[in-house]
């Protein structure tokens, strides 16, 4: 994985490269996140908002920060499922730009959503969390792109993609192989940390 990291420098969008690898993948401000504030381990979630696959996956994820108060999830929207997951991803990180403390809710909203998602389930979303409707930003665009381009550097092509510790997850799994590696890494974690 650490060569992976090192090619990223050379790939990701130019406002990236000022960040380490490392910081690009688990601590880009430009991430939506929740979890712990310092955690221990940290899951990257490559997702998509018309995959039926990651709104299976997604709560599950979900429970596992809940659970366990030093994990967090970062949330990397890849649109690979066409126009309409650009607009609900875009809808979303604008959202964590101006409101993260409500990106959270539309996240929710925007995973809940049978189908595929179009202007009106995005805005929908949006307002669903009480906010008025919004703009969406340049920045939201340059986010996804750089997600994109992460996950190609990473060799991930669909989703749902994980990031868990040192391990690469391609696909849904089940809440018990999803415990299980949470629990391998937190412990790896805390070994590495003594």
């Amino acid at each position: 994985m650490k060569t992976l990291m090192l090619i990223m420098m050379m790939v990701i969008s130019p406002v990236v490269l000022a960040m380490t690898p490392e910081d690009t993948l688990f601590n880009n401000p430009a991430s939506p996140w929740f979890g712990a504030k310092n955690p221990r381990l940290t899951i990257v979630s490559f997702t998509d908002y018309n995959c039926p696959y990651c709104k299976q996956f997604d709560p599950m994820l979900e429970k596992v920060a809940k659970e366990n108060p030093d994990v967090r999830v970062v949330i990397k929207l890849l649109p690979f499922r066409g126009a309409s997951s650009i607009i609900a991803g875009r809808a979303a990180m604008t959202v964590w730009e101006q409101h993260p403390e409500k990106f959270l809710v539309v996240h929710q909203r925007l995973m809940s959503k049978k189908g595929q998602h179009d202007e009106a389930s995005a805005l929908e979303a949006v307002k669903y969390a009480g906010l008025e409707p919004i703009r969406v930003t340049p920045a939201s665009y340059l986010e996804l792109k750089t997600n994109v381009e992460i996950a190609e550097v990473l060799g991930i092509q669909g989703t749902p993609a994980t990031i868990i510790g040192d391990q690469l997850i391609a696909g849904a799994i089940s809440w018990e192989d999803l415990q299980k590696v949470v629990k391998e890494q937190l412990a790896k974690a805390k070994h590495d940390q003594t």
